[in-house]
């Protein structure tokens, strides 16, 4: 099974892409310039900054070349060298932003992430930083032939579903599973009190249901622990301690060791599957798997925020703060009577 990705070679974006070094394993275009949002006009779509991630196997090589094409994209840290750069990049969730680049009349922010260290997220979601932005829909611009990554991008969606059945009650909407899937990589990140648009989750989902289903589709038509009526929008899940189980077993590790932790502290060693087997007959499992999600989030938005200061530079990470803090503003505005 591959991952059903929403295709886009326009010109526009093919002039961006060329840019870049061309040793990309993968790269996407995601957010609110990409896809409409709800309460967002075509006019404001049209200046919101485009984001990029391009996943490379070699970040020394790609940043290398990089350094020579596009010098004027990095921060101070330019002078440090491709190497420490590279460096740079492996802390926190693995991803080395430049951002507020001007291009062709647009903004422009990319992240560059080995292929390396994206397959190790998805498949075990260790940060959770761009897996998350994998769970909601993507325009995917360029994919090589890596079969473990597209296995692992495909596992990451499978992980989204298995992680928000858990969160759920027994029956719900398409939308109400697409709203807990859109909003897991948001779950504990302190941005959503500080910096974003506190109606970011059911803006993104509103206006991008069909998408959602593209992309979920096959996963939930294949899923044995699901009843799943498409021309209804309605799902049934199993909610007995043995279908909690299953599913508790089915989560990506890292997941695993934060519930385990919430559980069973360390010290007491005792067996994973033990622990889960315990959850799975709580009352509580939904949540307690919620506050593993966010101990994921919480410390890898906060190591790589702190990271983009100086990936950045003091300048354009004002400016950008700023107009966080302006579309936070905005979609408080909106929700006022």
């Amino acid at each position: 099974m591959t991952l059903p990705a929403l295709q886009n070679t326009s010109v526009f974006y093919r002039r961006i892409l060329s840019l870049f070094p061309q040793d990309i394993s993968l790269a996407f275009a995601y957010g609110s310039g990409v896809f409409k949002q709800n309460g967002t006009s075509q006019s404001q779509m049209a200046k919101n900054m485009l984001d990029f991630v391009l996943v490379v196997d070699d970040p020394v090589t790609w940043h290398t070349m990089n350094l020579m094409q596009n010098r004027k994209h990095y921060s101070l840290l330019k002078f440090l060298g491709p190497r420490k750069i590279s460096r740079i990049q492996e802390h926190g969730a693995g991803v080395y932003y430049n951002t507020l680049v001007p291009v062709d009349g647009k903004i422009i922010k990319y992240g560059v992430i080995s292929t390396d260290s994206l397959t190790d997220d998805l498949l075990h979601w260790k940060t959770m930083y761009v897996a998350g932005r994998l769970h909601k829909p993507v325009k995917i611009l360029a994919q090589g032939e890596n079969g473990k990554l597209r296995a692992a991008l495909v596992g990451n969606l499978k992980s989204a579903v298995t992680a928000s059945f858990l969160m759920l009650p027994e029956s719900f909407s398409e939308e109400d599973l697409f709203l807990q899937i859109a909003g897991l990589s948001y779950a504990g990140d302190f941005r959503m009190v500080i910096g974003e648009d506190r109606s970011k989750v059911a803006n993104i989902v509103k206006d991008n249901l069909q998408h959602f289903r593209i992309l979920y589709n096959n996963i939930l038509q294949e899923c044995p622990q699901v009843v799943y009526k498409p021309q209804h929008g309605k799902l049934e899940v199993d909610k007995s301690p043995e279908g909690l189980f299953v599913q508790l077993m089915a989560l990506p590790r890292t997941l695993q060791q934060r519930i385990t932790w919430l559980v069973d502290p360390p010290g007491k060693n005792r067996d994973v599957e033990e622990i889960l087997l315990q959850v799975a007959q709580d009352p509580d499992c939904g949540f307690v798997v919620q506050q593993g999600i966010s101990s994921i989030v919480k410390t890898s938005s906060i190591t790589q925020t702190a990271k983009g200061i100086a990936t950045a530079g003091v300048w354009k990470s004002v400016t950008y703060s700023a107009k966080k803090l302006q579309k936070m503003w905005k979609g408080w505005r909106r929700k006022r009577p």
